[in-house]
């Protein structure tokens, strides 16, 4: 017999929708921790949105629309690269007029093609219930490489993340490694677009990530407790979607948050509990 919380996971399309949001929260928790360590976030969300023209142009030529959004994604992170030791602005400013620009670019291709296939709010929103086998392998494939990528490059992705002087010190060519990192993000998010949507995309990446930054500081390890927050929205946010015929994705998505500001919670009144009983502890404070 098949426990009553577990019954709507005896169903196929959600049991894969399972298991690609657990493949899913391990490659974001792969690139996320050091999305929120080194305050990439913006960038992150923009590149979701920025990666419209690739689509468009993919869908209309008949390639592959990982192919498109990857090549969109590249071409903002290579943007923003060339512009951000600019003078005359900042970093977030040539992210915000790259992110303006692609998606403007995109919606112009999507409104002059008649025969474009690919839905904007599937784009947006994705689907996680029409996951098929063939997406959850794409999924793994671009979990074993980005995690390769994060094994052989981790030293360098430690050193530019907090201390670029250190970086330069030890010859680790800070340029290049901050550059094959964004790469490494942009790829990532393009895999993960395709199957499930920019949504689910972006808000696995951030809140796992930032949740499990509050309780950890150690990179490897918060990347093992963002997975855990990342697969515990996934099983969560599915059991409510289901039982609330809500939108699966948005659903994990917001469960997703709902869990960092618990855990954001749970975190303030501990420390406000402990400062408490040392002052009790030491009436001379």
């Amino acid at each position: 017999m098949i426990p009553t919380i577990l019954e709507p996971f005896s169903v196929a399309f959600m049991a894969r929708a399972l298991w690609a949001g657990v493949v899913l929260s391990a490659l974001c928790a792969l690139v996320g921790v050091w999305v929120i360590a080194r305050g990439m976030t913006f960038l992150g969300e923009a590149m979701g949105h920025a990666m419209l023209p690739g689509v468009a142009v993919a869908a209309l030529t008949g390639v592959d629309l990982i192919v498109g959004a990857a090549a969109s994604a590249v071409v903002m992170v290579l943007g923003v690269e060339s512009m951000r030791t600019h003078r005359d602005f900042g970093r977030d400013t040539s992210i915000g007029l790259l992110f303006v620009g692609l998606l403007a670019v995109g919606v112009i291709i999507v409104s002059h093609s008649s025969s474009f296939a690919t839905d904007l709010t599937g784009f947006l929103f994705g689907d996680v219930l029409a996951v098929d086998d063939g997406d959850l392998v794409r999924l793994c494939v671009l979990v074993a490489a980005v995690l390769a990528v994060t094994t052989l490059s981790y030293r360098g992705f430690l050193a530019v993340t907090f201390d670029v002087r250190k970086a330069r010190t030890l010859g680790l060519r800070p340029t290049a490694t901050n550059l094959l990192m964004v790469l490494t993000l942009a790829v990532a998010m393009a895999g993960a677009f395709s199957v499930v949507g920019t949504l689910l995309a972006f808000g696995m990446l951030v809140a796992p990530s930032a949740s499990a930054l509050l309780i950890v500081r150690r990179v490897p390890a918060a990347m093992l407790v963002a997975f855990g927050f990342g697969a515990l929205a996934t099983f969560v946010g599915l059991l409510v979607s289901w039982h609330r015929a809500t939108a699966a994705g948005a659903t994990i998505a917001a469960t997703a948050v709902v869990l960092f500001f618990l855990t954001l919670a749970l975190r303030t009144i501990g420390r406000a509990v402990l400062r408490r009983a040392r002052g009790i502890a030491d009436p001379t404070t």
